[in-house]
């Protein structure tokens, strides 16, 4: 499974490899396209073995250089989406969690096929207020100086009316440790996992419980979701990771597939969530 790390390096292996294949088609050494520009060898060294970034300006006085300069807006264009892919939680979240509620609004408008997989906690959409509260909250008082919460609330729940449009479906997968794994305190638990039961019942949505056993072949990984097949959104500690590419997008759809095999769907999902019920009290 990917992670943020070895994602965006693959991303900026890629257009490393683009830039020194437009180098070496202008017949042009690495200290001779250097001298053009002005650079020390070294930065261009860099630059193609994906050890330094380019910025946008590079890119184009590097086209130029090499008479490639039509090239230069598809490498920009490139460069941008390598930057957009892994965007940690202060950037996201330095004027409160409000705004990071909302700016996902049209990914979810335009998605018609929803799968989603949470090792961590119960998924956003099928969240009930009072537990997102309590994760919100918690968010807050742990890295985010700005107390929108109720806003970021009220927007994650008017998020929430994608459940009941025509055309869309969903498919979560939930760890049982999920489920047994409080956040709020007990009368949050008690309210989310009813929710969980009643959510579960809609026909357009498929809960998958993997239960919590000793004989697993495929070991939990970090929450994600797969927007129908272009798009797979990961949240890490550190923060937000967007993938695209077309074969990593695969990789997390095939993730998904393997864990939904070891899932329980309909009434014994609901057996396993009644249980974290009765143990709550």
């Amino acid at each position: 499974m990917a992670v943020s790390s070895s994602s965006v390096q693959n991303a900026r292996r890629v257009l490393a490899d683009r830039l020194a294949e437009i180098r070496r088609d202008a017949e042009l050494s690495g200290k001779e396209l250097a001298a053009r520009l002005g650079w020390y060898p070294s930065k261009v060294s860099r630059i193609e073995h994906a050890r330094t970034a380019p910025s946008a300006d590079d890119v184009r006085v590097w086209c130029e250089a090499c008479d490639a300069a039509d090239q230069a807006g598809d490498l920009v264009r490139s460069l941008r989406a390598v930057e957009g892919m892994f965007v940690e939680w202060r950037r996201v979240e330095r004027d409160g969690l409000r705004q990071a509620q909302v700016a996902v609004r049209p990914l979810f408008e335009r998605t018609s096929r929803f799968r989603a997989y949470s090792s961590w906690f119960v998924p956003g959409l099928i969240q009930n207020r009072a537990y997102t509260e309590a994760v919100l909250r918690a968010v807050q008082q742990r890295r985010v100086a700005v107390d929108d919460v109720d806003a970021a609330v009220a927007a994650r729940v008017e998020r929430q009316r994608v459940l009941h449009e025509p055309g869309k479906v969903f498919a979560f997968l939930l760890e049982e440790s999920v489920l047994r794994s409080g956040i709020g305190g007990r009368d949050v638990m008690v309210g989310q996992l009813g929710h969980l039961i009643a959510t579960g019942a809609q026909p357009n949505i498929s809960l998958g419980v993997i239960p919590a056993r000793p004989d697993r072949t495929r070991m939990p990984v970090e929450g994600f979701w797969i927007f129908d097949s272009s798009q797979v959104s990961v949240e890490l500690v550190s923060g937000h990771l967007t993938i695209s590419q077309a074969h990593e997008v695969s990789q997390y759809a095939a993730t998904f597939a393997e864990l939904s095999d070891h899932a329980v769907y309909g009434a014994e999902a609901r057996s396993v969530i009644m249980d974290a019920l009765q143990q709550l009290g």
